[in-house]
Parts: structure tokens; C-alpha cells; sequence
């Protein structure tokens, strides 16, 4: 559609093709949604200085993660069940990011098997996890993932359970019919929120990564990291990569914009792991703020659910690609030949970069 051209653009067309339930679930927030607003206005606040006679013709984009090429630096976040949003569901947001190639993080609440979204996976796949209570529905979803071939884990480190979302409680929420977590054993979940009461891990501690390194080999990042503290503390107990995030406002309401969390973890932990943001991405404009900041890439989350809804495959792609397309517009106009300059990394004392 000609009439697509912004990101904005697609949010709209979305909030009319999908039902009011629905878009209620993929936009909201936790109590009063400031965290989710703050997202928006510290980027709708950000500026970069540009930079002239560079001589930037043509900006490279690619950037290296864990050991693999990404062709942009952006990825798509974990989101729960887009069945509900396309009956395609996973395949086809898939699909749609197999096309740049985009990596794709996939959520532990899937609405399509892990093996089915990674037959046409055309990026890195990863998977978001969720600590169980019970360590074996933790082992079985780990398994489904090394099965399908995915290459890391994120582990979300900010939910101990889902937090109370007016949208979802004012609606009474259920998922649909037919939509389910089809990865979990016990797949016949109806309300996200009682479910995660009933299922989450709720005092996770250090301890978790160690128990997690005893059960798999895959990377290991972090989901939910806010505090500086925090972000070395992780390093410290070797993990692979961090994601500043704050959920994207789903959790805690007065948690700081992720973008405003950024420059003290990339300072704190100097180099030693890839960090990442999410929260709040709208524009090309808006990862190369977030880069200029630090991050070493972005997860992109509701505009990819946007895309989903309005055109399946084909609407995630168009997501994708704008994207892309306006973060080489900034990269030139900010006079940025490459996504990030040559890094001099030093690591935090007594841990070796990874």
C-alpha cells in the first residue's frame, strides 16, 4: 500500500484490522502505561549531531552479533501468540524477516511449533525464555529450541509474573479459540496473566544462569536489564549478551525509558558483551539514536505485529524493510558511513570479552 509510509502508518492500519481486545493485549502497558509512554518521548527528544564531509555515499549497515553477520542492526523481539494476529502466526512473521535476512527472537508463548518457524527462518534464530517453576517445562522448552536449530537463549529476567494490565483486566482477557502456547507441555493456556501466576518462576536469582549453563551450550543472553549494577553483575557471572529493556512498558510502570538506561550499561560494561535495546523503536531514525548511544543493535517488537496484521508475511517484510530503508537515510544525512566505528573494547576487570 503507497499509503504505508511510516511505521505510524502501519500501527493505524493495524488498530483497524484487529479487534479491540486484541490491540489492547499488543499495546498496553502496566497500570498507568508511563513506562510505555516514556519510551516514545525519549526518543521523540533524542537528536544525533550530524557529521559532514565524511564522504558517505552508501552506509553499510551490517554489523556482527555472537559470531554471526546480521545484515542490519536490528532484530525482531519476542511477542507472544501472533495467531491472533494472522493465522499464519509465527510462519509468517518468519518469513516476512527471512527476506533482508532479519534475526528473529521467538517467544516461549509461540502460537506455531519451533520447528515449523524455523524451516523458514532465513536469519539467526533465537529464543526468549521464561524461567518455570517447574525446571522440567524449562528443559522441555530449551530442548524444543535446540531441536529447531535456534543458535541462543534470551532469558526474560523482568517478569517473575505478568504484571496487571488495565487494558487486559478492564476486557477481562482470553486468548481466542484455537490460539495456544503450543510449545509448552501444557499448551491449553487462556489467560497469559493467571497463567504466569500459576507457572513463572517468581524469585529468580543468580543461581538461574548457573543452572541454565548446566542444561544447555547456547549463549546466553539477558532480557530485562535496567540498572548498570545489574548489567556488570551479569557480565560478571558470564553471560553472552544483555537487552536494556523494560519490557516495553508491560511490567512496571515506573521503570526509566530503556533509552535513557542505555549510555551507564554500555559504560559499565565496557565492551565485554554485545548490549541491545528494545522499547519504543518507531523509525530508522530510532535505531541509529539508539546506536549513537551505545547499543550494538535493537529489538523490534509491536511495529513487526503491526506489519503482521496488515499484510502477513508479506506486511512484516514491508515493516522490515522500511526500516531499513530510513535507517540508511539517517546513517547518510547523520554522515555515519557504518553502524558503529572500529570498537576499542575493554573488558571489565578479570572478565575476557566474549
Amino acid at each position: 500500500m503507497t499509503s504505508l509510509l511510516t511505521l505510524h502508518d502501519y500501527a493505524a492500519e493495524a488498530s483497524r484490522r484487529l479487534s479491540p481486545p486484541v490491540w489492547d493485549f499488543i499495546e498496553g502497558g502496566q497500570g498507568d502505561e508511563r513506562s510505555l509512554r516514556a519510551n516514545r518521548e525519549a526518543f521523540e527528544r533524542a537528536t544525533v549531531v550530524p557529521r559532514v564531509l565524511t564522504g558517505t555515499a552508501e552506509p553499510e549497515t551490517g554489523t556482527r552479533i555472537l559470531g554471526a553477520d546480521w545484515a542490519v542492526p536490528f532484530a525482531v523481539a519476542p511477542t507472544a501468540f501472533h495467531a491472533m494476529v494472522h493465522p499464519d502466526g509465527e510462519r509468517a512473521t518468519a518469513r516476512g524477516a527471512a527476506a533482508l535476512p532479519v534475526p528473529y527472537v521467538v517467544s516461549t508463548m509461540a502460537s506455531v511449533p519451533f520447528a515449523d518457524i524455523a524451516a523458514v527462518a532465513g536469519g539467526p534464530l533465537w529464543l526468549q525464555l521464561y524461567a518455570f517453576a517447574d525446571r522440567g517445562v524449562t528443559r522441555h522448552v530449551i530442548a524444543r529450541a535446540e531441536a529447531a536449530g535456534m543458535s541462543a537463549l534470551m532469558l526474560t529476567v523482568d517478569a517473575p509474573r505478568l504484571a496487571r494490565r488495565l487494558r487486559d483486566l478492564r476486557r477481562d482477557f482470553r486468548l481466542p479459540p484455537g490460539i495456544r502456547a503450543v510449545n509448552l507441555p501444557d499448551a491449553d493456556l487462556v489467560s497469559p496473566g493467571e497463567h504466569s501466576r500459576r507457572a513463572f518462576a517468581p524469585a529468580l536469582d543468580w543461581g538461574e544462569l548457573a543452572w541454565l549453563r548446566s542444561v544447555t551450550e547456547l549463549p546466553l543472553l539477558l532480557k530485562g536489564v535496567a540498572a548498570a549494577e545489574d548489567a556488570a553483575l551479569a557480565v560478571a557471572h558470564g553471560v553472552d549478551g544483555i537487552v536494556v529493556s523494560n519490557h516495553g512498558g508491560r511490567q512496571f510502570s515506573a521503570a526509566p525509558a530503556t533509552l535513557d538506561l542505555l549510555p551507564a550499561v554500555v559504560d559499565r560494561v565496557a565492551g565485554a558483551v554485545p548490549v541491545l535495546l528494545d522499547g519504543g523503536i518507531r523509525g530508522g531514525s530510532d535505531v541509529l539514536v539508539a546506536l549513537d548511544r551505545g547499543a550494538d543493535a535493537v529489538l523490534v517488537g509491536r511495529p513487526v505485529l503491526h506489519g503482521l496484521a496488515v499484510g502477513g508475511a508479506g506486511g512484516v517484510r514491508g515493516v522490515l524493510d522500511l526500516l531499513a530503508e530510513e535507517l540508511r537515510e539517517a546513517m547518510l544525512m547523520a554522515g555515519r558511513p557504518r553502524v558503529r566505528p572500529a570498537p576499542s573494547r575493554v573488558p571489565l576487570a578479570g572478565v575476557s570479552p566474549r
